[in-house]
């Protein structure tokens, strides 16, 4: 699988990377490792868990795998996240000390001595983000940390932590981790032109839309049942009430019709245009079961022609706001 380098100083990442907010709710253990071990085997490097997944289950989980397979250890990158609310773990936020108590219990978890890149899971207004530089200086000097990220922040909170970071003396972000994919393109106007500026990567998830976009759902008709919005057809960011647009079906279609004059099914195409944005580092990808998976991991080395990223690029692009975007886009070419 292609590797790339996640930001200027971050480490080496395969394009797709495995999620695992399914590890102890959709997939058991068994099938959790299944899907770890399909990963590694197809040459996947970046492991993305939190804390907050099934209350902590995710990454006990991952850390038996890890022991399991200890051979494994050394060439895998294993990413984690901190700042919602987990039983045993009060205080939650992105203050200093809770970070700390968090990163221990992760670690525990996991088994590890050390995360590969630690996450701030998402903003807590609550709680100057000096706290958050303060903690990632010492816990990187503290060697529990090899590197630090963010994950869910807007474009200028991004640039804030990467200033306070660097004026705390500890290293900065080396990536952020924002959902996007042809339904979701909202990143391009702040978070990925943030990230692109100081040098971060992006770790992307949602680049399936939580499934609207593998063809399975189907204008006009019911969720068929198993699926994620079957099973709950209210179920967060990707409900029918909040997603099931009509720009959405048309994105889906038009999806459905590049992919097929291509030779390739709607996931896949989706995943290699993701994977091939300005500024997209790795996208990452969950299952249910490990053949889920290959199918994901079908897309690995895949790259769109021209004319079909343009196509999907024109269906997707969002509704832009006058102010500032359009405006400021408009008189950027004054002179």
């Amino acid at each position: 699988m292609e590797l790339r380098k996640l930001g200027v100083d971050g480490p080496m990442v395969s394009r797709l990377a495995l999620g695992c907010m399914t590890f102890g709710k959709e997939a058991d253990e068994d099938a959790a490792f299944a899907i770890l071990d399909a990963f590694v085997e197809a040459g996947g490097t970046l492991i993305d868990n939190a804390d907050v997944y099934v209350d902590g289950r995710s990454e006990e989980i991952l850390g038996r795998w890890l022991r399991n397979r200890p051979q494994q250890r050394e060439g895998l990158v294993i990413a984690s996240k901190g700042r919602f609310p987990v039983t045993g773990q009060p205080g939650a936020g992105l203050s200093r000390d809770y970070l700390h108590r968090a990163l221990d219990a992760s670690l525990r978890r996991l088994g590890v001595e050390r995360i590969d890149i630690y996450q701030a899971h998402g903003p807590d207004p609550r709680v100057p983000l000096e706290e958050f530089a303060a903690f990632a200086a010492e816990a990187t000097a503290a060697g529990k940390v090899a590197h630090i990220g963010v994950s869910n922040f807007a474009g200028w909170e991004t640039a804030l932590v990467h200033s306070q970071a660097l004026r705390a003396g500890g290293p900065a972000p080396v990536s952020l981790q924002p959902q996007y994919s042809l339904l979701v393109r909202e990143p391009e106007w702040e978070q990925l032109p943030a990230t692109r500026a100081l040098g971060m990567g992006t770790m992307v998830w949602g680049p399936l839309g939580a499934g609207w976009l593998t063809g399975k759902y189907r204008r006009d008709t019911d969720a068929p049942e198993g699926s994620r919005l079957g099973d709950d057809p209210n179920r967060g960011l990707e409900a029918f009430s909040r997603r099931g647009s009509d720009r959405t079906w048309r994105i889906i279609e038009t999806l459905a019709d590049v992919a097929a004059q291509h030779d390739l099914t709607s996931t896949h195409a989706a995943l290699a245009w993701v994977t091939d944005r300005p500024g997209v580092t790795a996208a990452l990808v969950g299952a249910r079961t490990a053949d889920q998976l290959r199918d994901c991991l079908q897309a690995a080395d895949l790259h769109l022609d021209p004319a079909a990223v343009q196509v999907l690029d024109k269906v997707s692009e969002p509704p832009t706001p006058d102010y500032p975007y359009t405006f400021l886009t408009e008189i950027s070419v004054w002179s």
